[in-house]
């Protein structure tokens, strides 16, 4: 025979309460913790934090104005040195021009001086004479020369006549006289002259390789009589050049 069924029981046991973890908890409170600080240092540090701002702003201003006037200061030093460029130049090209003035008023003094010996009543009468000998470098070996011839003994009188140089110098330890041929072509003849008061003549000599010039000699031959004069090459090569007569 089957055995009885048995008899089932049950036992009513009262619900406990859920426990919240102790880690959540403590989050919760940290960050209660951080908010609250954050809002206190927000409180504390908003006066001082508007202040630096203030500052700043004022700074970057500032700042601005500085690049502004440090423009305006480069570009005044820049017009300033171009204006004193501008006036050094001109001051130099015064001084230049007033060099070369001085030296055309020195020069026409001494043409005014020469005129007036030459044709004034107190000038000493002189016949044919040599009144300057310049030689002036033009090529290898080539010398330009210009002879200033004068007379004021015959007053209107023509005076006419021919001209050549010699030349003295040192050659291969030897002192040397190159003559008119030797200083010119072979087939070029004395130079002439014609003149009342004053004449230059002018013209080129070719001086030899490893010739040293010492002094230059003028020959005139003319209607009056033959004359020489000697200069030294260095009052010659000189720009105020002169003749010694011999």
């Amino acid at each position: 025979m089957a055995a009885p069924p048995r008899e089932r029981r049950f036992v009513i046991v009262p619900a406990q309460p859920r426990k919240t973890p102790l880690f959540i908890a403590g989050g919760i409170v940290w960050l209660v913790s951080v908010v609250g600080a954050w809002l206190a240092a927000e409180r504390i540090a908003t006066p001082e934090l508007r202040q630096t701002r203030v500052e700043a702003r004022q700074q970057a201003r500032d700042l601005e104005a500085a690049r502004t006037e440090l423009t305006a200061l480069r570009q005044r030093v820049a017009t300033l040195a171009r204006s004193d460029e501008i006036s050094r130049r001109a001051n130099s090209q015064l001084q230049s021009d007033l060099s070369e003035r001085e030296e055309e008023i020195a020069q026409l003094r001494s043409d005014v001086a020469f005129y007036e010996r030459l044709v004034g009543t107190s000038g000493e009468r002189r016949g044919l004479s040599v009144h300057t000998v310049q030689m002036r470098p033009a090529a290898a070996g080539v010398w330009d020369y210009t002879v200033t011839l004068t007379q004021n003994l015959n007053r209107g009188a023509m005076t006419t006549g021919s001209l050549r140089l010699q030349v003295e110098g040192v050659r291969e330890g030897r002192m040397v006289m190159l003559d008119w041929g030797e200083l010119t072509p072979a087939d070029a003849g004395a130079q002439p002259f014609s003149f009342r008061y004053f004449q230059q003549l002018e013209g080129s000599v070719l001086l030899p390789d490893g010739f040293s010039p010492q002094r230059v000699r003028v020959q005139l031959r003319s209607d009056a009589g033959n004359t020489q004069h000697a200069v030294s090459w260095e009052t010659a090569t000189s720009n105020a050049a002169s003749t010694v007569g011999e």
